[in-house]
């Protein structure tokens, strides 16, 4: 089990990682050994809730069948792309399994509501002096 956060945490058995021809640093090296890690999760797994706010979080990376890809390539190695993927998708799954935080009502404020009728005053009166005058044409 991989631990997310003190209540929640997903089976390694949902995580599938393969290696392919990365184009990142390596030289030579590149075209010869397969460091580019591919992470994929099964999302079945995690609550209803946590699962939606994973799906606007990672829209681009999230399939139709519900896997979420991640590919990791910034690194030479494959260990060193394989923990970069990991600790991609814990940071992610973190993100998502916080509620967002409830937004407080609040009134404008006193000088605010001032200033605000200041400007539409000011601006009624710019648009009354284009008018045209009566007696001119």
């Amino acid at each position: 089990m991989l631990p997310i956060t003190p209540t929640l945490s997903i089976a390694e058995t949902d995580i599938t990682i393969d290696f392919v021809a990365s184009s990142g640093p390596g030289g030579q090296n590149v075209n010869k050994v397969a460091t580019q890690a591919q992470l994929r999760f099964e999302t079945a797994s995690l609550p209803e809730e946590v699962r939606l706010r994973l799906a606007k979080l990672a829209a681009g990376r999230l399939t139709s069948d519900g896997v979420l890809l991640i590919h990791a390539r910034r690194y030479r190695t494959q260990e060193q792309n394989r923990q970069d993927a990991i600790g991609r998708l814990v940071a992610l799954l973190q993100k998502a399994a916080q509620p967002p935080t409830p937004r407080k009502r609040t009134r404008p404020t006193a000088a605010s509501r001032q200033q605000r009728l200041e400007n539409k005053r000011r601006l009624g009166e710019v648009k009354r002096s284009r008018r045209r005058v009566d007696g001119e044409e």
